[in-house]
């Protein structure tokens, strides 16, 4: 069975999850790796030590930026020479415009969002998560090749074996682009909760403590944020000490306390880490959604009733302003740090 992976990059930046959907690949047979670009080599080389049989590398002035038309042309000229019986993204905005995309050229259907595939006969089964993640759904594709684009963290990653050799074949762009790049704009890049470990978020709560005075002349609302803000403080603590990144709920985003590339729920990131704590969120809908396939889940909360603590495995009833400073010093010690 053969299976194209898209490994999926930005200037030779590697979405993580492409690398998962590799070793999925492997779990089926043939993982033939597509890398596009300019430039690409070490992205290539890399996709071979990550366990690629093949990888096939389009390097083309027409693939230097990222054009939806340029991309699903080639992908779907490589898919139609070659019939893959399978071919899987990573869940990135890229690759969904991409896969539907290339789907319309080959006639066939995508998955979306896959959080585990199996095969029965020449079928491929996938399950997803639906209705907000509270119902798990299993389907099929009908169309063939069969596309997929799947959940950051569901499958593990393989090994890399550093200084590996492997087939490394040239192939040509197809297609014309209809648009053009005319430049990028930094937004907050640094802000990677798709592929943290552990993710320590902040609710409304943060802004609650009694025992901190803001400074003179603030309105309620600016005093407010500060106090929000001298919460987030200890919860980035925690986050560096474990080697994680800060989340939020979106009550904390909507209140100004943190910008909206730390939100974690169903209008913000959804995130699968092995560990998330959550301190002062109440446990909305929205935010669980965004939160629930977590490995592990503690809760910290002064709230016993909060429904925060039925989706965690261990939680806390108390107040964070204590409970989070004395869980960083003794991570300290445990860490040895």
């Amino acid at each position: 069975m053969k299976t194209f992976v898209y490994i999926d990059h930005f200037k030779g930046e590697v979405q993580p999850a492409s690398w998962e959907a590799l070793g999925l690949a492997k779990s089926f047979g043939t993982a033939v790796a597509l890398v596009f670009g300019t430039g690409v080599d070490e992205v290539a080389k890399a996709a071979v030590e990550f366990g690629a049989d093949e990888v096939l590398v389009a390097d083309d002035s027409s693939l230097t930026d990222y054009r939806a038309e340029v991309y699903a042309s080639t992908l779907s000229a490589l898919a139609s020479s070659q019939s893959p019986n399978l071919i899987l993204f990573p869940t990135t905005a890229r690759t969904r415009e991409m896969a539907a995309m290339s789907a319309v050229d080959l006639n066939t259907g995508v998955l979306t969002d896959v959080s585990a595939l199996e095969v029965n006969g020449e079928s491929f089964i996938a399950t997803r998560p639906i209705y907000e993640g509270k119902v798990l759904e299993k389907t099929v594709c009908s169309g063939k090749p069969v596309m997929a684009t799947i959940r950051g963290r569901a499958f593990p990653k393989p090994n890399r074996e550093e200084g590996k050799s492997g087939t490394i074949t040239k192939v040509s762009a197809a297609g014309e682009a209809k648009s053009t790049v005319e430049g990028y704009s930094a937004s907050e890049s640094a802000v990677n909760l798709g592929d943290a470990p552990v993710i320590v978020s902040g609710g409304r709560g943060v802004s609650n403590n009694p025992n901190i005075t803001p400074p003179a002349g603030m309105d309620e609302k600016q005093a407010e944020v500060w106090r929000a803000q001298q919460g987030f403080a200890l919860i980035t603590d925690l986050a560096t000490l474990l080697g994680g990144a800060v989340g939020a709920s979106r009550a904390a985003v909507d209140g100004g306390y943190i910008t909206y590339a730390h939100q974690v729920g169903q209008t913000g990131k959804v995130v699968a880490p092995d560990l998330y704590i959550a301190a002062g969120i109440s446990g909305a809908i929205q935010h669980l959604v965004g939160m629930r396939n977590a490995k592990l889940i503690v809760a910290i909360n002064k709230d016993a009733d909060a429904p925060i603590f039925k989706q965690a495995r261990y939680g806390v009833v108390g107040d964070l302003f204590q409970i989070l400073p004395a869980l960083t010093e003794a991570m300290k010690k445990k860490l040895g740090k």
